[in-house]
């Protein structure tokens, strides 16, 4: 039989399957919840984690949400009906004019929601804000603001800046028709959410908005609302277990963890980090569903050869656009081509050290629209970096060990992703140039500016030798260890891999095990959503949650 043809066949009784167990799942919750009349609602909202299929974090709320209706807490959903004139992810890049895939995405929506309390919102652009955008330039909306109630200007073009660099994985935006459209449609979509999202807290008066991410701009919007009104809102994000997430009232995607001073690893937990780490440096992990690593090649003796000629090895480790696209990530550089413009002019004066600049390996994923639009490798050769004779450029597609290169490195400059965490728990000196999660703690080296940075990096080169300050590695196990067992939760009882690659299918279980009782998770999540005292801290714990 055709290869094709069982992949597909495959896929459809998947998709049924999953069908049939959410539809079961629902009407369980719905029968059997029972909704206290005295509480005020929680509110959960996410228009930007999926279309059509069921992504990781579109179950984490979906599966908290059911556990919450099944405590007696009463549960809104503010699902988007075409809420948007342009989505996130409904985008056609190719031409920004052609509308999303509503229909399919509302059949999804009320096949999630069926028979839950919903507050839908629809796209009413504002012809007055319509006005105001007509003549702007992409750099004057990019800092556009607009009146939002008396005394209030919401900060609209910062809003859908990053959100539009992520969803066109670029950073440098055109000055042309199609850019400047797409900004005014995102601009008065938003401003439509955040007034709609206004309307459902007045209206409904929440306690609480469990919000996915909280940076793109419909979620961004009304978190914005929500906190206008002072309104708790909780973000989250996928943690980094496999099907854990991570909740938090703070940037769900800076990943604030707050780890006691007192707190050490015991042997057991020594033992355990280790055997992880010992995965990860053979590739053997997944983010958000996708494994980066199909393989792992060895350094070859090509390499070693070219090595042996220089004074010493320095690798150079970039990150994906879309990840550098939030404004959180570039405290110290505008943008990570910025901090490659300061670094590639310390290579050419240093011919003496080898420097291997490694393109993160989720830039060119196959087949996805997550491929990067500005990539590093095209920034690269157009300003004649991958050819110098001190520079070896490894490309995302050439699954060459990191960490080889690291364990042979005199120290490692590092953009934020997080093989600067890896590359200090090895013992290696980490220079980093953009906040990342870890830079919260004294982990790596992390000057507060372009000047200091540059100074460093010269001092590390001239150096015969760079010391790692004993408490960075003691700090990388502390951090590693808290993100992966401590902040985050395990959702793996509920939910398993999808065959569509970043795409989840839930598990065959009773609403039984959604109950607090029956799980740690649903109880840390309960009273963490609800803000009550959570006594149960040693083995879970949520940010200011617990």
């Amino acid at each position: 039989m055709d290869r094709n043809l069982i992949q597909r066949f495959q896929l459809r009784l998947a998709g049924w399957q999953n069908k049939r167990r959410i539809a079961a799942i629902t009407r369980q919750v719905a029968q059997r919840a029972r909704p206290d009349p005295s509480q005020n609602p929680v509110v959960f909202f996410n228009a930007s984690t999926r279309l059509t299929g069921l992504s990781l974090n579109a179950a984490f709320q979906l599966i908290t949400s059911w556990g919450l209706r099944l405590a007696g807490v009463p549960v809104i959903q503010f699902p988007c009906q075409a809420g948007m004139s342009h989505c996130v992810l409904g985008l056609d890049r190719h031409d920004f004019r052609n509308p999303p895939p509503c229909e399919a995405c509302i059949v999804q929506t009320q096949r999630l929601y069926n028979q839950a309390q919903q507050y839908p919102f629809r796209y009413h652009p504002e012809q007055a804000l319509a006005d105001a955008l007509q003549n702007l330039s992409v750099a004057e909306m990019s800092e556009f603001e607009y009146p939002f109630g008396k005394k209030t200007n919401i900060p609209l073009g910062r809003m859908v800046l990053s959100s539009v660099r992520w969803t066109l994985r670029m950073h440098h935006l055109a000055d042309d028709e199609p850019m400047r459209y797409l900004l005014r449609e995102y601009i008065q979509s938003a401003y439509s959410v955040a007034r709609q999202f206004d309307a459902l807290i007045h209206q409904r008066k929440p306690s609480t908005a469990v919000i996915f991410n909280g940076m793109l701009f419909p979620e961004a919007a009304a978190r914005w609302v929500a906190r206008k009104r002072n309104l708790r809102t909780i973000t989250h994000e996928v943690g980094f277990q496999s099907f854990s997430a991570f909740f938090t009232d703070g940037e769900a995607t800076a990943y604030p963890i707050h780890i006691p001073a007192s707190f050490e690893l015991t042997p057991e937990q020594n033992a355990r980090l280790d055997r992880y780490l010992e995965k990860r440096f053979q590739g053997q992990f997944t983010m958000a569903g996708i494994r980066f690593w199909p393989e792992m090649r060895g350094l070859e003796p090509s390499f070693l050869e070219k090595a042996a000629r220089f004074r010493q090895v320095v690798p150079v480790f970039t990150n994906v656009v879309f990840d550098t696209s939030q404004a959180h990530a570039n405290t110290i550089f505008p943008h990570m081509f910025a901090w490659l413009e300061l670094v590639t002019e310390i290579i050419r004066a240093h011919p003496e050290t080898l420097f291997v600049i490694r393109a993160h390996p989720d830039e060119k994923r196959p087949n996805s629209a997550k491929q990067s639009r500005e990539s590093v490798s095209d920034w690269l050769h157009r300003h004649g970096v991958d050819v110098l004779p001190n520079v070896v450029f490894i490309d995302s597609q050439e699954y060459l060990s990191s960490y080889e290169l690291i364990q042979r490195a005199k120290f490692v400059v590092v953009y934020n992703s997080s093989i600067g965490l890896e590359a200090t728990l090895m013992g290696t000196p980490v220079l980093c140039g953009g906040k990342a999660r870890y830079t919260q703690y004294p982990i790596v080296f992390f000057p507060d500016s372009p000047e200091t940075l540059r100074e460093q990096m010269e001092n590390f080169l001239k150096a015969e030798l760079v010391q790692v300050p004993g408490e960075f590695q003691r700090n990388a196990r502390r951090f590693l260890y808290y993100q992966l067992y401590r902040a985050s939760l395990p959702f793996d009882a509920y939910i398993q891999a999808g065959p569509r690659q970043g795409f989840v299918q839930l598990r065959s279980f009773s609403w039984r095990q959604l109950l607090p009782e029956r799980s740690t998770t649903m109880q840390i999540l309960l009273r963490g959503i609800l803000g009550q005292e959570d006594s149960k801290k040693d083995r879970f714990l949520l940010r200011d949650l617990s």
